[in-house]
């Protein structure tokens, strides 16, 4: 069994601005990991394989603490890394294309150094750790995943993303009507990198998160490009969604949403 975490973790993005982040750091060791060494010895040997990544909300200052959990057994941290388990090759990757918001750890160009009207450029934005100039003003969304599937066949493969891919069922904003000094915001505000990347490569499942409001806007929160699914846990009411998929049956998903956690 595994247990797929697909970002925005942390409960504060606005600590992520600080470098300390010690209200998130605190969380990770002190909330986090107790409960799953709990839920580890509870369980024994059934203790899923937990895979987890970070979104654009989570500060990246903090990967370190997300790879010492990992080293502890608890998790598998998973940014642009690739671990095979039960017949699969897992991938994960945490960022998005540039949106209005300020910190820009997990946000990354797209597919260009093109900016959507209402969006902060990643390098105009703040980091909670450093970042070359390189890696914030030329690389892309693009370049990442061609390096990161590095041709691999992706017909028995499962992304774990963050963002999803760009004008699907998965990606819908609740941007009606808004415009900026005369233009009207995109609708759609997912990736095209990954849009392309599975329209290409057809992995066999891909799952997302990011845009909350989307599953309740568009009624679905699945979606199929090719024969690749795609399924998104993203929701912006009080209750848990939890998305339970066979890989094997990848039709037979269903979501459910558990109680008020609010």
């Amino acid at each position: 069994m595994a247990v797929f975490i697909g970002g925005d973790l942390l409960p504060s993005g606005i600590s992520a601005m600080v470098s300390e982040q010690r209200g998130n750091r605190d969380f990770l060791t002190q909330f986090v990991a107790p409960r799953l060494e709990e839920v580890r010895k509870n369980l024994g040997e059934n203790y899923p394989e937990v895979f987890v990544i970070m979104g654009n909300d989570d500060g990246a200052s903090l990967e370190q603490v997300m790879r010492d959990l990992d080293e502890l057994g608890l998790w598998h941290y998973m940014h642009n890394r690739m671990i095979e388990f039960a017949g699969q090759n897992i991938f994960g990757y945490s960022f998005v294309p540039p949106t209005p918001f300020m910190l820009k750890d997990w946000e990354r160009y797209d597919v260009s150094r093109f900016l959507e009207a209402g969006c902060i450029a990643p390098e105009e934005g703040i980091h909670s750790k450093s970042f070359t100039v390189e890696e914030v003003l030329y690389s892309t969304i693009e370049k990442d995943l061609k390096g990161l599937s590095n041709g691999m066949d992706m017909t028995q493969s499962i992304f774990l993303f963050h963002t999803p891919p760009y004008q699907t069922k998965l990606d819908r904003a609740d941007l009606d009507g808004k415009c900026i000094e005369g233009v009207n915001l995109d609708l759609f505000v997912g990736s095209i990198a990954v849009r392309r990347f599975i329209e290409r490569r057809q992995p066999l499942l891909t799952l997302h998160g990011h845009v909350h409001e989307s599953a309740r806007l568009t009624g679905s929160w699945q979606d199929e490009i090719g024969r690749t699914r795609m399924f998104s846990a993203a929701h912006d009411g009080p209750e848990l969604a939890v998305v339970y998929f066979d890989p094997g049956r990848v039709d037979l998903a269903r979501r459910e949403l558990k109680g008020d956690v609010g």
